[in-house]
């Protein structure tokens, strides 16, 4: 009697453990976004996000998600320069006050080799969470690294030549250009033309328009717009093998057009300008062109914060390769419920949340959003957005890119200014590079 007594309660104690397990790690099944946490108990969530547009369309829809599972989530919205150093020593205490955040691409290398980050993979599978929705370029940015998921893709900034419509169509210029240079004023297939034609719209303009509103402020609004022109003329930091090619002729060719525009078709001041005094200069109707992120045609077509509203257009950047950018959602390792976490990640990534957040002006990295009819129907320029995002290029994914982006910005400023040859400054580059450790 007793044996049987002594089996009959481990018997309890296995199933209640197994039944246990089973909650905690979830059935393997495909369930709803809106379901309550499998297996969490939080019903409070806290994200740190940056104060940007797409924010503000996460907090517009994020209601919908507290009304279908009884959470409520908290978004602390800060500047880009403070989010760095609120989130480190978060990430690295025994427990963080953040359940969900959202990193920049600048920041995944430092972030996955530190181990800051939970590994998504075995939520994708258990809830077969389809990642292949993803454009690759966003994917391969702020989702996997090195074939391991620490991120699911929020919103892309990749660059791209935003252009005034009028200008490149007006026939005075076109005629006077096809005079002096035998060639037709349009969007250009190559930077060394891009330079050219704004300098000649710059010359025409005599003052009243440049021909290209640049932002050489150091280090990153100097370094993401020269990269534009390192990756469209076919460069690169570094060749396959891994070693650097960061001041190679192509390279060095970018930076001798990017000092000729700066400094003879862009405005007085430009070497000192951000990105808000650029978008300022061309929201005025100033400038015919502005190589910026693709997110800014939507502000720049809303009449009440531009003069320009209805005259502007996208293209990608001369030469065809332009710089990516993103952020991406991302659990901290240390976070106390990462089943409520990942409950709220796969909902507010979910296709309904998505398509929401992406007519409400939103940035899209899902392929199916992007496409959608609605969505097109709104924004259509989404669809050249789309071939932007698939051709562009990112910053390497180092822990070291926050000092390699300073490095860069330090030197591109040199060659501006005339304190260095582009090439004296690329070859400094390329040698603190190589001793980034």
């Amino acid at each position: 009697m007793k044996k049987h007594w002594l089996i009959g309660i481990v018997t309890v104690l296995i199933l209640s453990l197994v039944t246990a397990c089973g909650s905690s790690k979830g059935d393997g099944g495909d369930k709803s976004a809106a379901a309550g946490p499998a297996g969490g108990t939080k019903k409070e969530l806290n994200i740190l996000m940056e104060t940007v547009p797409d924010t503000e369309m996460v907090q517009k829809v994020t209601e919908k998600f507290t009304q279908e599972t009884g959470i409520k989530v908290n978004i602390e919205a800060v500047n880009y320069s403070s989010m760095h150093e609120k989130l480190v020593p978060q990430l690295l205490g025994a427990t963080s006050n953040y359940d969900l955040i959202v990193v920049d691409n600048y920041w995944v290398g430092e972030f996955t080799d530190a181990g800051w980050l939970e590994l998504l993979d075995s939520f994708i599978q258990r809830d077969k969470f389809d990642t292949s929705v993803y454009l690759k370029s966003m994917f391969d940015m702020v989702g996997q690294v090195k074939g391991t998921t620490y991120m699911l893709p929020f919103y892309n900034y990749a660059m791209a030549l935003v252009y005034r419509k009028d200008v490149f169509d007006d026939p005075d210029l076109k005629s006077k250009y096809q005079a002096e240079t035998g060639r037709e004023l349009k969007i250009p297939d190559t930077l060394e033309e891009y330079v050219n034609i704004s300098k000649f719209i710059t010359k025409q303009k005599g003052g009243s328009m440049y021909g290209s509103v640049m932002m050489g402020l150091r280090p990153d609004p100097i370094s993401v717009e020269w990269l534009n022109y390192l990756y469209s003329s076919g460069g690169d930091f570094y060749n396959t093998d891994g070693s650097l090619r960061i001041n190679d002729d192509k390279a060095v060719k970018a930076l001798e057009l990017y000092v000729d525009n700066m400094k003879n078709a862009a405005p007085k001041g430009a070497a000192g300008f951000g990105f808000d005094e650029a978008f300022n200069v061309f929201a005025q109707g100033n400038a015919a062109s502005f190589i910026t992120y693709n997110w800014m045609l939507p502000k720049l077509q809303n009449a009440s914060e531009s003069k320009v509203a209805g005259k502007v257009d996208i293209a990608n950047v001369p030469g065809g390769s332009s710089l990516n950018g993103g952020w991406g959602w991302a659990i901290p390792k240390n976070a106390e419920d990462k089943e409520a976490s990942w409950q709220y990640l796969k909902w507010i990534e979910s296709f309904n949340s998505a398509k929401e957040r992406a007519l409400l002006g939103g940035s899209p990295t899902r392929r199916d959003v992007l496409a959608d009819s609605d969505v097109v129907g709104v924004f259509p320029h989404y669809v050249k957005v789309q071939y932007i995002l698939e051709s562009s290029k990112m910053i390497p994914i180092i822990p070291q890119a926050p000092q390699l982006i300073e490095i860069l910005g330090r030197e591109l400023s040199e060659a501006v200014s005339g304190g260095k040859s582009p090439k004296a400054a690329l070859d400094t580059v390329a040698k603190e590079v190589a001793a980034l450790k």
